[in-house]
C-alpha cells in the first residue's frame, strides 16, 4: 500500500492555507473632492461595495451628469457594505497645505467606517497613514468601481455644501462654479473680498487679502 506523502497534520495546514487565501478580502475604495477650489473644505469618502449588490453605472463622478451623481449617491448609500464621508476644514488646509490636508480627509473616512477593510485602494499617487494595507491606483476613479463610488460620495457631499454656502454667500456665485477659479469667481474676490470660507493660503485668495490691506 502506497504511503501518504503528508501527515494528518499536513493536510489539515494546507487545507487551512487554502481557506485563507480563498477568503474574501474586504477592501475600500477611497476618493475626495474639492482639492483645486479656492473655497471650503476638502471632503473624502471611503466605500465598501457588496458584491452580492452590485451598482450598475459607476464611473468617475467628473464623467457623470450631476443628476446621474445624485441618483447614484443614493443607490452607493443603500447599497455598499458600509460607507463614510469626512473633511478637512478651510482652517486645516491653510494650516497643513491642501495636500496634508486631503490626505488627513482621506484618513478620517477610513477610519470612520463600520467595517474595518483588509486593503485600501486609493486614487492618485499618494496615501494616507492608515493601519492596513493601502495601495495608491493612479486613474483609480475610472478603474476600480468601489473608488468610482467614493469619488461621487465626495463630489456629491462637496457639491451640496458649495450650494448651501451660496445661499449664505449669494455674491459669489458658489452654487455655479462651486468654488473653482472661474472668471466669475475671481471677479467677485476683486469685488467683494474674500469670506469666511476662502482658502487664504492659495493665491489668488491671497493676493486679494493684499490688496485689501494696501493704503
Amino acid at each position: 500500500m502506497r504511503s501518504s506523502k503528508f501527515s494528518t497534520t499536513d493536510s489539515a495546514a494546507l487545507r487551512q492555507v487554502a481557506l485563507t487565501f480563498d477568503r474574501p478580502v474586504l477592501m475600500a475604495g477611497v476618493d475626495e473632492a474639492g482639492r483645486g477650489p479656492l473655497a471650503g473644505p476638502v471632503v473624502a469618502a471611503a466605500v465598501i461595495l457588496d458584491d452580492l449588490n452590485p451598482i450598475k453605472g459607476l464611473a468617475d463622478s467628473k464623467k457623470l451628469s450631476a443628476l446621474r451623481r445624485e441618483k447614484l449617491f443614493n443607490e452607493i448609500r443603500a447599497k455598499a457594505l458600509c460607507c463614510s464621508i469626512a473633511q478637512a476644514s478651510v482652517e486645516e488646509i491653510d494650516e497643513l497645505n491642501i495636500l496634508q490636508a486631503t490626505l488627513l480627509a482621506m484618513r478620517r473616512a477610513v477610519e470612520g467606517l463600520r467595517l474595518k477593510p483588509q486593503l485600501v485602494l486609493v486614487d492618485g499617487n499618494r496615501l494616507p497613514v492608515v493601519e492596513m494595507r493601502a495601495e495608491a491606483i493612479v486613474k483609480g476613479d475610472s478603474l476600480i468601481p468601489a473608488i468610482s463610488a467614493a469619488s461621487i460620495l465626495a463630489k456629491v457631499t462637496r457639491d451640496r455644501w458649495c450650494v448651501e454656502l451660496d445661499q449664505q454667500y449669494p455674491l459669489y456665485g458658489f452654487a455655479g462654479h462651486k468654488g473653482y477659479g472661474t472668471a466669475e469667481h475671481l471677479a467677485a474676490l476683486r469685488a467683494h473680498g474674500a469670506c469666511s470660507q476662502h482658502r487664504k493660503s492659495f493665491r489668488p485668495v491671497t493676493e486679494v487679502l493684499m490688496l485689501k490691506d494696501l493704503p
